[in-house]
């Protein structure tokens, strides 16, 4: 019982976190919508560096602006695979909330190489004689007045006829609030990751009541809460009660660095898997000291959780190209600093 509220209140944590921060994220992409496509320009080093910087961005949205630019031939093959090498998927989420300080480090590491790799990849890509898609790709943009902030006799008049999502968005924030202050969840002591915690509930708060009813329907309530919050939570709760559990009843620890190239190996053939689940093991093996950094990487490499899908369901030969790339720099990476003590 013991292990599972512990596991439990671990999920919970994570869940409110991951859901906060992919909040935020989708908040700062449809604001800004429109201008990335400027950025991006024709040259080619300026579409490694932002199509890794996107992509770098914990959750799945940079990915799919990728895809949306690689398809409309705005970047390269090369750019859309460091892109990706650049992805961790919605794990970036989970990794920020038990390792904040070394997933930083990691996200740092992931965009130098997608940005290096992204070169490399252009450079064989005529030796290999990959020949990238060139249809196009319709991806529904929305103007800048979906997401604004409502003036204060907006705000008024959305609460007098508050709709089930914004009441049930705010009660979640609320009882997180709660849980945080109890010491039901998050850290105990009010140090800086508490006082941050709180803030981050404090600015999600804000976002809630002050955006549209068109976009807190569409984009937080049908999109991040109903499609990805239950999963997250679930996924999380399940891979810390298998981590916790091995760890008591089972020498996980042992095995695990008895067959660690395996595991290495493992964790590369996983990033093939569009769910997010499969990382979530070796980020939580991570956080328990159970694998080193090197399986990690690989891992994160791989891995870019549900950010290929658009791809796979656009061009299935590209998706396989990508992940296959992905793959080699990853375990020979992962190997090499495996090779170095990592």
């Amino acid at each position: 019982m013991e292990i599972f509220l512990h596991s439990l209140q671990h999920a919970l944590l994570i869940s409110v976190f991951v859901f906060v921060m992919m909040m935020f994220i989708d908040y700062v992409s449809v604001m800004s919508r429109g201008r990335l496509n400027r950025l991006i320009g024709r040259g080619s080093f300026r579409q490694y560096v932002v199509s890794s910087g996107i992509g770098v961005m914990p959750g799945c949205l940079g990915a799919f602006m990728n895809v949306s630019f690689y398809v409309r031939g705005l970047i390269s093959f090369g750019a859309i695979t460091g892109g990706m090498i650049a992805t961790s998927g919605d794990a970036g989420f989970v990794m920020l909330a038990v390792f904040p300080k070394t997933a930083l480090i990691l996200f740092a590491i992931l965009f130098v190489l997608g940005v290096a790799l992204a070169f490399l990849v252009d450079k064989l890509v005529p030796i290999l004689r990959i020949k990238s898609c060139e249809a196009c790709l319709d991806v529904e943009q929305h103007s800048h007045d979906v997401c604004r902030f409502l003036s204060p006799g907006e705000v008024i008049d959305q609460f007098r006829k508050l709709s089930l999502s914004r009441f049930l968005l705010l009660f979640l924030l609320a009882g997180s609030l709660y849980g945080a202050m109890t010491g039901v969840i998050g850290p105990a002591d009010w140090d800086w990751e508490m006082i941050t915690f709180v803030s981050l509930l404090g600015l999600a708060a804000l976002i809630i009541i002050t955006v549209p009813e068109h976009y807190l329907e569409e984009h937080i309530w049908n999109h991040i809460a109903k499609k990805h919050l239950w999963r997250i939570f679930l996924w999380s709760f399940a891979v810390l009660l298998f981590v916790d559990l091995g760890t008591e009843l089972w020498d996980l620890e042992a095995f695990v660095k008895s067959h660690l190239l395996w595991v290495l190996l493992i964790a590369g053939l996983a990033g093939f898997i569009p769910e997010i689940g499969p990382q979530l093991i070796f980020v939580m093996m991570f956080a328990d000291g159970i694998i080193p950094f090197s399986v990690l990487l690989t891992s994160s490499i791989v891995q870019d959780g549900h950010g290929t899908l658009p791809l796979l369901s656009h061009t299935i030969k590209d998706t396989l190209l990508v992940k296959l790339f992905k793959l080699a720099f990853g375990l020979i990476l992962g190997v090499m600093l495996y090779s170095f003590g990592y």
